[in-house]
């Protein structure tokens, strides 16, 4: 089964606290997602392999640590997904970017995939799927599944919130996908939405209604 990390460094918290605010517009949103997504990427790329680099320092010479050349891909579920890219990419700035396009459908409430474009080499990178929501779990395990359909296998799911409801259908779905979370909630409402969550994130992120 998926493990849940929920990742409450202060910093994170503090921040998500200004994020779910309804009196946060939009500039100031937007500049704490990017945050936030740059603290929860440190933590997200903890376990990346290193291996050892002699160098000159201007003392002597020393034998120390750089990574071992880990490919990544960072693919956001448009369009809210696109608000935790480049706080992603300022910490990771070698990662390829890849977009995966899906809508909820208001009436049935499943998602409907209307645009997927990747890496062409996503079998070798290790994949972070990012969304500031896990609600309903439909979009985020539609996205995954159209990964796995074109070859990714080491892929993790990293959103701000998300319902218990959402975790569970990753977990039963993806049990070879981690999750990491700024913070798990308490539960969706009859509409679908997280509660006590932070509204919709891409009107919030992009000023649209």
């Amino acid at each position: 089964m998926s493990n849940v990390f929920v990742l409450d460094h202060p910093l994170i918290q503090h921040k998500l606290t200004y994020i779910r605010d309804k009196n946060t517009g939009t500039k100031e949103f937007r500049a704490l997602v990017d945050e936030v997504s740059t603290l929860m990427a440190f933590e997200i790329t903890r376990d990346l392999p290193l291996e050892e680099k002699t160098i000159e320092t201007p003392v002597t010479t020393a034998t120390t640590k750089v990574l071992s050349g880990k490919k990544m891909g960072i693919i956001p579920i448009l369009r809210a997904g696109l608000g935790m890219v480049d706080g992603m990419l300022s910490l990771i700035p070698a990662a390829k970017v890849g977009h995966v396009g899906l809508y909820r459908d208001p009436e049935t409430l499943k998602p409907v995939e209307y645009y997927i474009k990747l890496p062409s080499d996503i079998e070798e990178r290790e994949l972070i799927v990012v969304d500031p929501m896990l609600a309903t779990g439909g979009s985020a395990n539609d996205a995954i599944h159209s990964l796995k359909k074109r070859g990714g296998t080491n892929i993790k799911l990293m959103c701000l919130l998300a319902a218990p409801e959402g975790v569970e259908v990753i977990q039963k779905e993806h049990p070879d996908v981690d999750i990491y979370l700024g913070a798990l909630d308490e539960k969706l409402n009859e509409k679908g939405y997280i509660i006590p969550g932070l509204g919709d994130a891409g009107d919030r992120l992009f000023g649209t209604k």
